[in-house]
């Protein structure tokens, strides 16, 4: 079996099929479930993040990695407030 990594087409359908699947199992879920699964993975990607600024700058403090990672969430909200990015679809 080719490596999808190695096929652009091949990984974009790839891409596709897990989209496509995930809308469904998300179709199926009620109000209440698609509700949790966005809580959880906020909080996964807010676990990464702090995980990620530890592993950074090697500090192990989780107090200190949650102030940090408030700081580079406010530093992104002040440059798209000033419209110092633009987002690409």
């Amino acid at each position: 079996m080719e490596n999808p990594h190695d096929n652009p087409a091949a990984l974009k359908a790839l891409q596709d099929a897990i989209y496509r699947e995930k809308i469904l199992r998300a179709r199926g879920m009620s109000p209440e479930e698609r509700f949790n699964e966005a809580m959880d993975l906020t909080n996964s990607v807010a676990e990464r993040m702090i995980e990620g600024v530890i592993w950074q700058t090697g500090n192990s403090d989780r107090e200190t990695a949650i102030a940090e990672v408030h700081r580079r969430m406010e530093r992104l909200s002040r440059a798209r407030d000033k419209n110092l990015y633009v987002s690409v679809a």
